[in-house]
Formats: structure tokens, C-alpha cells, sequence
């Protein structure tokens, strides 16, 4: 039997004896307990632990010392003690909408949660074309909740310092400084994943624009230096958890103090790929107009409703008086929607040509079809990350990707 007491990595067959040893009560003395490995992640291994008795289940996650997709990436296991701390104080901000915490173990580096039941994957989901109406108004009461809560508009500024070292991430951001901001439009490290169809079209859209490199630049130093509130870090699709009534918001590793506008954007962007995908694949006129139209439509409604929620919380709980000032929530706001559009931008084309592709796109297995829709992405990623000091609301966001879908029919 296992001592725990040095780090190694668990495989399911090892971790009913790890739940029975760190939760003795959580199942009982006579569960009979079988684990399997769920997680599809890069970084971590997701163990489902369950009681043949009656289905009672719990998750255990493992940080990995590397990479599953770079053996040669490797990475500070303190991700672990990062994730339980922000889902603990996510559960405070926006009770219900991540999953419970029932320990951290900082020796193996593994947390216990609440298995998220009756929810699946979003990303899954969304690939099978399912319609949530009620998405875009949970995601931004997530999203004002755990992002202005956590800024020093709101927050007492010495506890707001506190946390900034609390959740200091340098592996995970570097990870971000070289995927999303630099690589993709330099491919400098020779990891971009270009489908071949492509492969001038990005050459002269991404590699030869200087423009998009300054303001890729730009943008990336914003999220170097920007210490504005406590993101996730990385929330898109396959960071939900969804069913027609709940979300789930999980897997907030990359967590540190960042900008707002990363949160907002990865995941408006990660809509629009949803967008795509059905618009490629869906058969049927009626189905295909009713998911696209959906999808489409979602992320100028996050962002609309992000705005709304977002003036009444502030006006409401706004705790530095110079940020009462006449005037200044508007411009707050206004740098928020920037980054959220640049930001958006850079998801777009990260997750399209980077080193880490959604299947939103993969999966379109019509390759004419695919390099199509990789062109729109791209057309309006450039749009977005060169417009975005002038994109004020959800209308706007939507014209310019209808903009860019009508120029590639």
C-alpha cells in the first residue's frame, strides 16, 4: 500500500486505494469501488472514482510534471495547488457554478471534487449541434462575479495584493505567452499546426503582417503587466460543463491576475468556432439555421449581458472612491471590451493554426469545407484584433463576423 508521501504519477488502478486512505468516509466500508481515466486534457490526468453500489462518484485530478502533446514541455506541479485554491474562491463569488472542493493534496499534487453528474462537455456537446438558451446568461453572471469581484474596483486593495502572489503561475502563463501571443503569428519554435490547404493563405495573413505583430505585441505585454482581476486563464468550451438548466466552470489552472478581457474573449471566440462547425456539418436547413443562428448570436449576447451585469454590480459594490469618478466606469469598461476583442482574436487564431487545435474545426472532414472555414476564422480574427479599440457592444462584434462569413461565400 501506498504511503503518499512522495510525488508519483497514479494510474486508475491506484486511485480507489488514494480516495479510501485521504477520504475514509466519503464512500462506505463497503462500496465497491472502480476508476476510470476521463480526463482529455494536455495537462492533467482526471480520474472518475465511482461505487458499483450506487453510482456515488467523486473526481480526483493529478497535475503531470509534462506535457501529454511535448514530452519536452515540463511544468511546476503547484498548477494543482493554483486550481483547488481559485475553484474554493470561485464557489464564494458565484456559488454552484464550479464544482465543490473536497481536498488539495499538495504531496501528490491531486484534488478531490464534485463530479459534475448529469453535465456533459460543451465543447462535446456543441459538436453534436445542442442548442442551450440559457448559456450566455450564465456564463456572464460567472464572469462578472469571479472578474470584477476580484479587481481592485470592488475589492480591498491590500487582500487584492495578497492574491496576486497567492496565484503567481509563471509555467502556465509562459505557456500562453508563446501559444497564443507569439508563435502563431511567428512560428518560431517550428509547432504551429497549418492544415496544408492553408498554408499560403496563413503565410501571407499571419506570418507577413507586421501590423497584426504589433498589435499581437501589444496585447501580449498588456497580459503581461495588466494585474486587473483574477481569470481563469484559459475558459473555453472544453472548461464547461453544461446541461439545459447549469453550468460547471472548471479547470482553472492558468488562473493568475491578469486582464478581464482574456476570460471574455476565449470563450466568445471558442462560440463562434461552434459556429463553424455547424454551419460545415449540419445537414438539415432547418437544424443548420437553428444551432448556427444560436451560436452565432451567443457571443454578441455574452457580451451584452456581461456589459449590463457588469455596470449594475459596479455601481452597486464599487469600493475606491476614485473610481466613482464621473466617468470612469466607462472607461474601465471600455478597456475591458478592447481586450476582449483583441483577446478574442488571438484565441481564434491560436486554436485555428497554433499548436493546440480545437475539434470544432478538425473534425469538419471535408477539407475544402475545413480551409473555408480556417479562412473566415482567420479574416475575422485580424478584424477583431485591429478594430477592437472601436467595438463597443455585442452588435458590432456580430457584424464584423458576418462580415468576414459573407466575404469567404
Amino acid at each position: 500500500m501506498a504511503d503518499y508521501k512522495s510525488y508519483f504519477l497514479m494510474k486508475a488502478a491506484d486511485v480507489p486505494e488514494y480516495v479510501r486512505k485521504k477520504l475514509p468516509d466519503f464512500f462506505s466500508k463497503n462500496a465497491i469501488l472502480e476508476c476510470k481515466e476521463i480526463g482529455d486534457g494536455n495537462l492533467n490526468y482526471v480520474f472518475r472514482v465511482s461505487d458499483k453500489n450506487n453510482n456515488k462518484t467523486i473526481i480526483i485530478k493529478q497535475a503531470g510534471q509534462e506535457l501529454r502533446i511535448s514530452k519536452e514541455m515540463k511544468l511546476s506541479v503547484d498548477r494543482g495547488r493554483i486550481e483547488a485554491q481559485i475553484l474554493t474562491l470561485q464557489n464564494c463569488l458565484a456559488p454552484g457554478f464550479v464544482p465543490h472542493v473536497y481536498f488539495y493534496d499538495d504531496i501528490m499534487c491531486a484534488i478531490a471534487m464534485e463530479d459534475m453528474i448529469e453535465h456533459e462537455m460543451m465543447r462535446t456537446a456543441l459538436i453534436e449541434h445542442k442548442i442551450f438558451p440559457g448559456f450566455a446568461d450564465q456564463i456572464s453572471t460567472f464572469l462578472v462575479n469571479t472578474l470584477l469581484f476580484t479587481s481592485d474596483i470592488i475589492m480591498d486593495h491590500k487582500k487584492k495584493e495578497g492574491l496576486s502572489g497567492d496565484f503567481i503561475n509563471p509555467d502556465l502563463c509562459e505557456i500562453s505567452h508563446d501559444l497564443v501571443f507569439s508563435e502563431p503569428f511567428l512560428n518560431y519554435n517550428d509547432r504551429n499546426n497549418v492544415f496544408e490547404p492553408n498554408t499560403e493563405f496563413v503565410k501571407k495573413e499571419l506570418y507577413e503582417d507586421e501590423e497584426l505583430h504589433l498589435e499581437a505585441a501589444k496585447l501580449k505585454f498588456n497580459f503581461l503587466t495588466n494585474a486587473q482581476s483574477l481569470i481563469h486563464g484559459d475558459l473555453h468550451t472544453g472548461s464547461v460543463f453544461i446541461n439545459p438548466d447549469h453550468i460547471f466552470v472548471f479547470d482553472p489552472e492558468f488562473a493568475f491576475y491578469g486582464p478581464m478581457g482574456y476570460d471574455i474573449g476565449n470563450i466568445i471566440a471558442n462560440m463562434f468556432f461552434a459556429w463553424c462547425n455547424g454551419d460545415a456539418c449540419i445537414e438539415d436547413a432547418t437544424q443548420r439555421s437553428d444551432f448556427c443562428s444560436w451560436a452565432l448570436n451567443c457571443g454578441g449576447e455574452i457580451i451584452d449581458k456581461f456589459i449590463q451585469k457588469f455596470n449594475i454590480a459596479y455601481d452597486e459594490k464599487v469600493n475606491d472612491p476614485m473610481a466613482s469618478v464621473r466617468g470612469f466606469k466607462e472607461h474601465y469598461l471600455e478597456t475591458i471590451l478592447s481586450d476582449t476583442f483583441g483577446m478574442a482574436g488571438l484565441e481564434l487564431i491560436r486554436r485555428t493554426v497554433g499548436m493546440a487545435n480545437v475539434k470544432d474545426i478538425t473534425s469538419i472532414k471535408d477539407d475544402i469545407k475545413r480551409a473555408k472555414y480556417e479562412r473566415i476564422i482567420i479574416t475575422a480574427a485580424k478584424r477583431l484584433i485591429k478594430e477592437r479599440n472601436n467595438i463597443k457592444d455585442g452588435n458590432m462584434y456580430l457584424k464584423i463576423l458576418s462580415d468576414c462569413i459573407r466575404s469567404q461565400q
